[in-house]
């Protein structure tokens, strides 16, 4: 039987229901995805599961650390579990609080100095007002570039040549200089300078190129970014010891990576079954960070990841087992297989579409076996999940399913609530978004 849904509250929109507030920037606003769920959900459900501070929660997919790092400054243990390299990276950062403000200023003015010099002696100024090829005459050819192979994982015109040249001067002395610590924060306020105001991407429900910039002010816009984290480290400091880290991982065998009977709730937003391509949407800091150097690294990527779209499906996977047995999965993979035929679709990304429902349900039932060692008697899990139609217009309760799968692998469903209604491009109805409340008991059932 589908679980009840219920409601703890009815956002007045969906933007308002999902937007960071102008209190929780510090820290979160470090390198975030456009679609995080908000550090405001998370104490939400930290206050409803009474999670106090000998508690420790997990972040199984925690993507750039929503949950950690409010858990951290509520003085909360947390962990995470992710699989994307750029995402793990900026948890890491985002949770690691040691280093005072004055010492990652005096290492962002060198960085900032050194660069403009550098620059300079080639006849370039960090200034996006100066044409082209007026003051900063160095032609195309002389700018630096990517290796081929990496050049070739990026969205084409997802950065104009001059700014990726000032962008690769400025890591090249972030990589110099100072501390593993003071560069990894160097990197990450480079990683967000380039999505927001390096680049030329624009993000809806997909990311793709925008208006094309010329030319950036790259070192101001990563020095800003610097300034920022630099004063959040310092209101914070008495939050620094707090303990958060975030292990790279495959969510599916997340048991391998986990204590036992360490974690007392799980807060988390697993990818969705739809066509997003969550890899693209980090693509561009990614590539030119050196995270993904070729086609191969963002194979294995991919492999390392719930298959939630067809991008990421290959000949081998095998999760689609895990769910032979169960009828309402099978029914909607079959629904969309008859409407693909009905509709004469012969694409092959679109024949894929049965198979990649299948195995986006059959990796999640693997991650939520591959939780329960982890997890003490009564701990409380959150999944917030959306409803899905990408795939032909073939409505997936996504939410429904879920627990409907918990519930078979010994997990009691306590409820769903709807978190917001996002407009479907696809249907044009509204389409619920909701958080999956279970609680684990602390016995297995037979499979």
């Amino acid at each position: 039987m589908a679980p009840q849904a219920t409601s703890v509250r009815t956002p007045r929109s969906a933007a308002d229901a999902n937007k960071l507030r102008p209190a929780d920037r510090a820290v979160h606003d470090w390198y975030r995805f456009v679609l995080s769920f908000p550090p405001h959900l998370v104490r939400e459900y930290l206050d409803r599961f009474d999670i106090g501070a000998r508690a420790t929660v997990l972040d199984p997919f925690c993507g750039t650390g929503t949950t950690l790092v409010e858990c951290k400054k509520l003085g909360i243990r947390s962990v995470g579990v992710e699989a994307s390299p750029m995402a793990h990276f900026a948890s890491s950062v985002k949770v690691d609080w040691r280093l005072r403000r004055d010492e990652l200023l005096v290492y962002a003015e060198e960085i900032a100095a050194t660069t403009r010099v550098l620059l300079r002696k080639q006849g370039i100024e960090d200034l996006a007002s100066l044409p082209l090829f007026g003051k900063n005459r160095s032609s195309h050819s002389s700018l630096a570039k990517l290796p081929p192979d990496q050049e070739a994982l990026l969205l084409k015109n997802s950065i104009s040549p001059m700014p990726l040249h000032k962008t690769l001067a400025l890591l090249g002395e972030i990589d110099r200089r100072g501390s593993d610590r003071l560069q990894s924060y160097g990197r990450l306020a480079l990683a967000t300078a380039l999505v927001r105001d390096i680049g030329n991407l624009k993000f809806g429900p997909e990311v793709g190129v925008g208006n094309i910039k010329k030319d950036a002010t790259v070192i101001d816009a990563w020095f800003e970014r610097m300034i920022a984290m630099a004063d959040d480290l310092q209101s914070l400091a008495d939050r620094a010891k707090v303990e958060a880290w975030a292990v790279r991982s495959d969510a599916r065998t997340a048991n391998a990576v986990l204590k036992l009977g360490a974690v007392d709730a799980v807060i988390t937003s697993p990818p969705y079954p739809n066509e997003k391509d969550y890899t693209r949407t980090t693509r561009l800091e990614s590539v030119i960070l050196g995270m993904i150097r070729s086609k191969a690294e963002l194979r294995k990527l991919k492999q390392d990841m719930i298959r939630s779209n067809t991008r990421g499906v290959y000949k081998a996977d095998t999760d689609d087992r895990e769910v032979k047995g169960n009828a309402n999965v099978r029914c909607i993979a079959d629904a969309i297989e008859r409407r693909r035929v009905d509709l004469g679709k012969t694409s092959g990304f679109e024949r894929m579409y049965s198979r990649v429902t299948k195995l986006y349900f059959g990796g999640m039932t693997r991650h939520l076996a591959s939780l329960r060692p982890a997890l003490k008697p009564g701990a409380k899990l959150a999944f917030v999940v959306g409803d899905q139609a990408s795939y032909l217009r073939v409505m997936i309760r996504t939410g429904q399913l879920l627990a409907e799968i918990a519930s078979s692998l010994g997990y009691k469903i306590i409820g769903v609530d709807l978190f917001r209604t996002r407009f479907s491009t696809a249907t044009g109805d509204q389409l619920r978004e909701e958080v999956v409340l279970l609680e684990w008991p602390g016995k297995t059932r037979a499979r």
